[in-house]
């Protein structure tokens, strides 16, 4: 994946996380379907504004549920099937440090020096 493509993909799995973890039928597991969008990213621009329309909507569909919605399991299924709802932001924040982490050894073996994240 390119650079742009690695911050979109980041982006459908938030999307991902959110629909699987509400929907009776838990995650969508056609990866071809979704990978193919994904290739179609050609620009930064495009793969950031996804990523931040993504989080914007995560942060705003979790807050709006309750307790009890949030502690419920997720639907059997190969991914965290029977988990509480709430453990997919973990799973998101861990997803994207991986790319993160993959984008900023990527850019230093070409002799790139990323900004330090947590002084930004």
């Amino acid at each position: 994946m390119t650079t742009c493509q690695h911050v979109a993909h980041c982006a459908q799995v938030v999307d991902w996380f959110i629909e699987g973890a509400f929907r009776s039928e838990g995650f969508d597991m056609d990866f071809d379907s979704q990978i193919s969008r994904v290739r179609a990213v050609r620009s930064l621009a495009e793969a950031r504004g996804w990523f931040n329309r993504s989080m914007n909507a995560a942060v705003a569909f979790l807050s709006a549920r309750s307790d009890g919605e949030l502690s419920a399991p997720i639907a059997a299924g190969p991914v965290m099937g029977g988990h509480a709802r709430f453990a997919i932001v973990s799973a998101i924040v861990d997803h994207t440090a991986h790319h993160r982490g993959a984008l900023t050894v990527y850019a230093r073996t070409n002799g790139i020096t990323p900004p330090d994240p947590y002084l930004e």
